[in-house]
């Protein structure tokens, strides 16, 4: 289980950096784009075009800052640690679902076997926190019982 932590951890890290590289090019693109806007006679053209220039940079810089909050998250787990909690870096098995509590990146599949990848503050984080292997919840009108703990 320590090795699907480990690829789980790895293909969060991924995901974190493409969010950021992929925000840093737009970056660069709506910044080249205000570049090349050439004022024309119609100058009040030329300044719109650069003023939706500026706020797409500022949409994809929060996005950047979105990828770094990401990887602060991150930072604070140690993929190699068995937790017997569950907590941030736990991977969580139970009959409906198995999920690995790091950063919201949704479905991933491992070896044939599906895991959510969800954020400890999300709904289904938060019912989950501070249980062991053996204990049940009710969620949404459902019985959830933790079968194992990573």
């Amino acid at each position: 289980m320590i090795n699907t932590k480990i690829q789980l951890y790895a293909q969060c890290e991924k995901y974190a950096s493409q969010k950021i590289s992929q925000a840093q090019a737009a970056i660069s693109a709506a910044q080249q784009a205000a570049n090349e806007e050439t004022k024309s006679s119609a100058g009040d053209k030329y300044e719109t075009g650069r003023a939706m220039m500026q706020l797409e940079k500022e949409k994809h810089a929060t996005q950047v800052n979105e990828g770094l909050k990401l990887k602060k998250v991150l930072a604070q787990i140690n993929p190699k640690v068995q937790l017997s909690t569950v907590q941030l870096g736990s991977l969580v098995m139970t009959p409906q679902a198995n999920y690995y509590i790091a950063i919201s990146v949704g479905k991933l599949t491992l070896e044939d076997k599906t895991y959510f990848t969800i954020s400890l503050a999300s709904p289904i984080g938060q019912a989950l926190k501070g249980l062991k292997a053996g204990e049940e919840i009710f969620f949404r009108q459902q019985k959830i019982k933790i079968y194992e703990v990573w």
